[in-house]
């Protein structure tokens, strides 16, 4: 194995606490070739689809990659703005907030880089913006409140074997969930009000969150529960009864079964039923993306107007709203407690300065 040279090292180099935040990941343009290649990535991940991979090559690369990226890109190209992919504008715009917020708290100085599990920027990079920047601690925050093996242990799996080729590991936490932080759960609740304010209050408040299959579910997974415990929790922080608020699940691929109510299915059961005004919300979602941007507001809008609605919102994920920045925040000093520095700065300063004296008459160079 080639180990990752880190003879750039300083022993005078100042330290910092790195977080590497991380979303699930872009194609770079709406392009169908850049598609492919973004889906060929996300979709032979083994946590993703757990079918064997002889079998599973066959499906993907004969089938699905010569059908699904010109309906994607298709769909891509609805919501891609001049600024770019969604998903990728507002998770740059989360880390800048995030990094703004957390350097006017001097408590300890923390440095922040973006990474996508597929796309760019890749994991590799942030762990490298990290380690240029002196982070020897590193908290990895997947900014997905629910846990699952398809998307937080993918995340944790793409960070060990980028890690595998390191000569010199940092020190790592990992956050796993936040689902059931009230901070998060009050900051849903925030946008909600905020938007009912602006456009009345429905008849039904729809919660959609991504779906898995169900036999991940039966097998361990715990991501349905967690988005059955975040609803409720909506739910009661918005003093919703019982028959005004509902939980579905969207973005299934293939003939298995997924995790159930589908949120096509759902929205056209309710206008079928006599509903004429819902609003969606996808608590599942930290930033606005394909999934909620075309799948919610714009495809299952069709969905529901088809079947006899009439009035129907969706009401957009917290992205870079302050509350929900300064839910991160409190979350990662939770997650970074004891890494705080001892030292005063001028302390810090002499303590590298005479570190560096030592290695250098110790015969390190540098």
């Amino acid at each position: 194995m080639n180990l990752k040279d880190h003879t750039d090292f300083a022993h005078d180099s100042s330290e910092s606490v790195g977080l590497l935040l991380t979303n699930l990941g872009t194609p770079d343009s709406f392009r169908k070739a850049d598609v492919r290649r973004y889906l060929k990535e996300f979709l032979w991940d083994s946590r993703v689809v757990e079918i064997p991979r002889p079998l599973w090559w066959l499906l993907l690369n004969l089938v699905i990659l010569n059908t699904r990226p010109r309906r994607s890109a298709a769909a891509y190209e609805k919501v891609w703005s001049d600024a770019g992919s969604p998903l990728l504008v507002v998770s740059r715009e989360q880390a800048k907030a995030l990094q703004s917020m957390l350097d006017d708290d001097l408590e300890q100085p923390v440095t922040v880089a973006l990474a996508m599990r597929y796309g760019n920027p890749s994991i590799a990079a942030g762990l490298e913006e990290l380690r240029r920047a002196g982070a020897r601690r590193v908290l990895v925050l997947p900014l997905y409140p629910q846990y699952s093996a398809t998307t937080t242990a993918s995340t944790f799996d793409a960070i060990s074997k980028e890690l595998r080729g390191w000569r010199w590991l940092p020190e790592l936490r990992f956050v796993n969930h936040y689902h059931d932080d009230p901070g998060y759960i009050a900051a849903l609740a925030q946008s909600v009000k905020a938007f009912w304010e602006a456009n009345g209050e429905p008849e039904k408040l729809l919660m959609s969150f991504h779906g898995i299959p169900q036999d991940y579910f039966l097998a361990g997974d715990p991501y349905f529960c967690e988005c059955q415990k975040t609803g409720r929790l909506l739910a009661e922080a918005l003093e919703l009864p019982g028959d005004r608020w509902q939980i579905s699940f969207q973005s299934r691929l293939g003939p298995k079964q997924w995790l159930q109510p589908y949120t096509d299915k759902t929205l056209e059961a309710m206008a079928k039923a006599g509903t004429k005004n819902v609003h969606v919300i996808c608590p599942g979602f930290s930033a606005d993306c394909l999934e909620t941007l075309e799948e919610i507001a714009i495809e299952n809008r069709d969905h529901f107007v088809a079947a006899g609605g009439e009035r129907y919102a969706y009401i957009p994920c917290l992205n870079s709203d302050p509350a929900h920045i300064h839910m991160l925040k409190a979350l990662v000093r939770r997650h970074t407690a004891g890494w705080a520095p001892t030292l005063t700065e001028e302390e810090r300063s002499k303590a590298q300065q005479q570190r560096r004296e030592l290695a250098v008459a110790l015969g390190a160079g540098k």
